[in-house]
């Protein structure tokens, strides 16, 4: 019968195990989060933010010293005690790759584990391009700052890509781009970047939310709504801290909701999308129907455009009271149905909008959405301007090595 309660022991201690070691992997995550997000902080702040004692952060912040991942920059003073050690991720032990990906080319840039950026390269820009094309350029500009970095690509963690479209994870675990709007099959996102390194994907309009969220004008917001308007135009919903994925990580796509039934062709080949009215592409056309003629179609059109506006031409001026007007309609039934207490505007034409626009489009806003909850957000910039979907690119590599605990994975060289 001794046998017996030895198996019993046995059977009941392999959960409490688990639980214990799943439980301070978790927290280990929770701290070097916590740590990268403040960029300077406490182990009495990582403990009061982390809901730890004390004794437990003070363990794992020891613990990631130990490893290389964060490090001690000099102390302040207290109130008549020691000195208070400052903690700071290790920003050369690991380094992380995002690129904004277009229809157009792409922008790649490299950070390191504190998020500031070492290097970037820009490929295409000047026409649309296939799929196979926008691979090349991607391969280009990796092979360019591995060349320029090569002392640091050992510790390279990943790259993650900003991705025109839907990007979905499949029962085989491959990562697919189904960019409709841009008439391209379904792209496998592995044959865009294959470099030996791990390779992770999302909607561009998130990469920017997720840039906002961990570090700019979204961060601390418990519920926002950040647009993102270029060629295309899109959205990342946060709610409760959280950004919105949806069943098959396809929440979002505002840019082909429909503002005006059987209204302009939009390039998803539906009519009266949002994109159709709030795109670069469908502002310009837009004012070239009327005759105008400008040079180029991107920044330096949309500028002259509101210059146009603003210097009293009256065709100009419609069109801008026009994008004025569909964007307060657009983001205002978001407002009634989502209840942000901020909305961050972002892409290259939104912020080319809020440069002069700001207070018209605040007003467009509130004029389209019920009086309460018109009157419970506040109307912010991208914090990021033009670096916003390659920066939150960036972080998805550094998620991944934060939610897979460090403490089992390959570790950085010291």
């Amino acid at each position: 019968m001794s046998a017996e309660p030895a198996a019993g022991r046995h059977t009941t201690s392999l959960p409490e195990v688990s639980t214990v070691t799943t439980l301070r992997q978790r927290n280990r995550a929770l701290v070097l989060k916590h740590v990268i997000l403040a960029q300077q902080t406490t182990r009495a702040a990582i403990a009061r933010d982390s809901g730890l004692s004390t004794a437990s952060a003070a363990n794992l912040v020891a613990d990631l010293i130990g490893d290389g991942l964060v490090e001690e920059r000099g102390s302040v003073s207290s109130k008549g005690g020691r000195p208070i050690a400052l903690i700071g991720p290790r920003a050369e032990s690991a380094v992380t790759i995002g690129a904004d990906i277009g229809e157009r080319g792409v922008a790649v840039e490299m950070f390191d584990l504190a998020m500031n950026r070492i290097d970037r390269e820009f490929r295409g820009g000047a026409e649309e391009e296939s799929p196979e094309k926008i691979g090349v350029d991607l391969q280009d500009a990796i092979e360019a700052l591995r060349d320029r970095n090569a002392g640091r690509w050992p510790t390279l963690l990943g790259i993650g890509l900003g991705l025109p479209g839907l990007v979905e994870v499949g029962a085989d675990g491959r990562q697919m781009l189904y960019a409709q709007s841009l008439g391209w099959p379904p792209v496998p996102v592995a044959s865009l970047c294959d470099v030996g390194v791990p390779v992770l994907a999302e909607n561009g309009a998130k990469m920017q939310t997720r840039a906002e969220l961990w570090f700019g004008n979204a961060r601390g917001a418990s519920h926002a709504l950040v647009a993102l308007f270029g060629r295309g135009v899109g959205i990342g919903v946060v709610t409760e801290g959280r950004l919105l994925q949806g069943s098959h990580s396809s929440a979002g796509e505002w840019g082909h909701t429909v503002i005006e039934r059987g209204g302009r062709l939009c390039r998803c080949g539906n009519r009266g999308c949002v994109e159709a009215y709030l795109g670069a592409d469908a502002i310009l056309d837009a004012w070239r129907s009327t005759g105008a003629t400008f040079e180029g179609t991107g920044w330096r059109a949309i500028g002259e455009l509101l210059t146009a506006a603003g210097t009293g031409d009256p065709s100009a001026a419609a069109i801008v009271d026009d994008v004025v007007d569909c964007l307060g309609v657009a983001l205002g039934g978001m407002v009634n149905l989502t209840g942000p207490e901020r909305i961050v505007i972002g892409g290259w034409v939104g912020l080319r909008l809020m440069e002069s626009l700001g207070d018209r489009i605040e007003s467009a806003i509130r004029r389209h959405s019920l009086s309460r909850p018109a009157g419970q957000f506040r109307l912010l910039d991208a914090a990021f301007g033009g670096d916003a979907v390659a920066t939150g690119s960036a972080l998805l590599p550094l998620e991944a090595m934060i939610a897979a605990d460090p403490a089992t994975q390959d570790r950085p060289p010291r």
